[in-house]
């Protein structure tokens, strides 16, 4: 229904009230106020609070006292995020009706929200008193009391909650941490093992047996576990605890057996069970899977054949592999996956990010295209198949794809920009710099500061000798941005030196070689440059020999160019 003809039909309305006796105005204004508030309710209920707080803002323009109207209104202010006017509602929803329960429970939850715990815990003692059969006052009453340090306060609720409705297991854990907390261990391992004798249950029997783990009683804590397993077959922190117990304490033999029994186990979840098995072959020692091969091989081989069409377990299958050295039987899987879930976008990228770590440049060109196919709204599958064509030496192909971003996501500046940027480096590695540069300032236009573009185009420019002063005023941009890094560093020195400023490009250099620029031969031929032109030769012919001996192919003819340096001299 439109706005303005919803305000026409009240109007209507109002009129047509005014000529009716008095008690029947009433009866009819308190069904349309019920309808009213209806609506507003249901508004609220789908998350439309702007409207929700227009139909109330007129009933209670109408009906000032309506508590129901308050109250509704309160809660669509604090979804707002004007708690204050929220609190006003609120609390004059519970004056109209005191013994309405929602209202001061929700009055009592705005006060927890904005931290004032005095207030809140008021309201919920209160509110015991008049529903004494609502449970969950009594846990939230117990967590108040701990937040604010009055632990005995805490364990006499809890005391009352298990006279009232019974011990649960969860009074019993909380009561548990609670007296721990406190420094009172011994209390907290005798109420929970009383528990545990009344009424016997699997996660109370973990609870004890990683207290014994923490004591280093192995031996208690299996014994507990093992009573776990037996209450609760397929309770996975009871067997995955215990198994712990045996890797921890050096106990293979019985380990790999408990472990296999977790792997094999049809029944217990799938996520957690590959959480586990990825967390132990992440932190294993390289030695550790080497000497266990056969027995965790056996672990996943199970695991496998359990979930054979479980994504989850076949990608965890194929990191164990790969964690292993057997890369041809990790891509296996990584591909079965895909295979067997081609709408899935996260097995096309596993499978991507293999290839690349393999630097299998071909199979990722080709699989980074079928995988856009499969998912054209995600530019990374194409930018992972130019990965493959760019270490392929396939330029041309790359390019392809820089122009396809461009055409297919005009709209995404972060796919546009990195698009514009590659472009402008494969022209120029194709010699036509025009093309390159023009693609340099499509990118810059996109980001000014993008300092990637802003090296390599100030670069290119030095190298030609051209532009200096815009070359240097971009790669300023660059040091600024990054004062340690060392290729930066090295071009915005370079680029002094161009300028006939050696003096000023020395300094720049030297930070250059404290952040790695000892392993470039270029940076360090250019550091070279500048000592000779200082007439600092034995500190330039040092560097020169440290480029040599860095050289590998990298900088042509530079034998050469250092033994004319030397002819000069002579």
């Amino acid at each position: 229904m439109k706005r303005t003809h919803f305000i026409y039909i009240l109007l209507s309305i109002v009129t047509f009230l005014t000529t009716l006796p008095s008690f029947a105005q009433d009866r009819i204004q308190e069904a349309i106020n019920s309808d009213f508030l209806i609506k507003a309710v249901s508004e609220y209920d789908a998350g439309a609070y702007d409207s929700a707080a227009k139909i109330l803002s007129e009933l209670l323009a109408r009906d000032p006292d309506n508590d129901a109207a308050c109250y509704y209104n309160g809660l669509v202010l604090q979804k707002k995020g004007d708690v204050e006017k929220a609190e006003i509602y609120l609390k004059k929803a519970v004056e109209l009706d005191p013994t309405n329960y929602w209202y001061r429970y929700s009055l009592a939850q705005l006060y927890a929200a904005t931290s004032r715990g005095e207030l809140t815990v008021d309201i919920y003692e209160k509110l015991l008193k008049d529903f004494p059969s609502k449970s969950e006052l009594y846990f939230d009453l117990a967590q108040m009391y701990s937040a604010q340090g009055e632990f005995d306060k805490s364990l006499k609720t809890l005391d009352e909650i298990d006279t009232i409705f019974g011990k649960t297991e969860s009074s019993a854990i909380y009561r548990f941490n609670l007296l721990r907390h406190t420094g009172k261990d011994d209390e907290a391992f005798r109420s929970l093992e009383q528990y545990n004798q009344e009424y016997s249950s699997p996660v109370v029997l973990t609870t004890l047996a990683e207290w014994k783990v923490s004591m280093y009683d192995d031996s208690t804590a299996v014994a507990y576990y093992d009573e776990a397993v037996d209450l609760a077959p397929d309770f996975l922190p009871a067997l995955i605890g215990r198994a712990e117990v045996f890797r921890m304490s050096k106990r293979y033999d019985r380990f790999f057996p408990a472990l296999k029994q977790i792997a094999s186990n049809v029944n217990l979840p799938v996520e957690e069970k590959c959480d586990y098995l990825m967390a132990l072959v992440r932190n294993s020692t390289p030695q550790f899977l080497k000497s266990f091969t056969p027995q965790m091989d056996t672990v996943i081989n199970n695991i496998v054949k359990v979930h054979s069409s479980d994504s989850t377990v076949l990608n965890t299958a194929a990191v164990y592999f790969y964690s292993t050295g057997r890369n041809e039987n990790a891509g296996e899987y990584f591909k079965k996956v895909v295979d067997m879930y081609p709408s899935s976008e996260m097995a096309s990228i596993y499978y991507l990010e293999f290839l690349m770590y393999e630097q299998n440049w071909a199979e990722l060109s080709k699989q980074g295209r079928i995988a856009f196919q499969r998912h054209p709204d995600n530019v990374n599958m194409l930018e992972m198949a130019s990965v493959g064509d760019f270490n392929s030496k396939e330029y041309e192909k790359v390019l392809e794809i820089c122009n396809d971003v461009l055409r297919l996501f005009p709209n995404d500046s972060s796919a546009t920009l990195k698009a514009w940027s590659t472009a402008g480096d494969i022209h120029h590695m194709l010699g036509d710099s025009k093309k390159a540069y023009r693609a340099y300032d499509k990118a810059l236009k996109i980001n000014p500061d993008y300092i990637y573009v802003l090296n390599n185009y100030a670069y290119y420019l030095s190298i030609e000798g051209k532009s200096l002063k815009k070359a240097y005023d971009m790669s300023r941009k660059t040091i600024i941005a990054e004062p340690d890094n060392a290729t930066y560093l090295d071009t915005f020195a370079w680029i002094l030196f161009l300028q006939n400023k050696p003096l000023e490009a020395k300094p720049v250099f030297k930070q250059a070689m404290l952040y790695g620029g000892k392993e470039s031969p270029v940076i360090l031929d250019h550091y070279a440059e500048v000592l000779y032109a200082l007439k600092e030769y034995d500190l330039a012919f040092f560097y020169w020999n440290l480029a040599l001996q860095k050289n590998d192919d990298e900088i042509e003819g530079l034998q050469e160019k250092i033994q004319k340096r030397k002819d000069a001299l002579k």
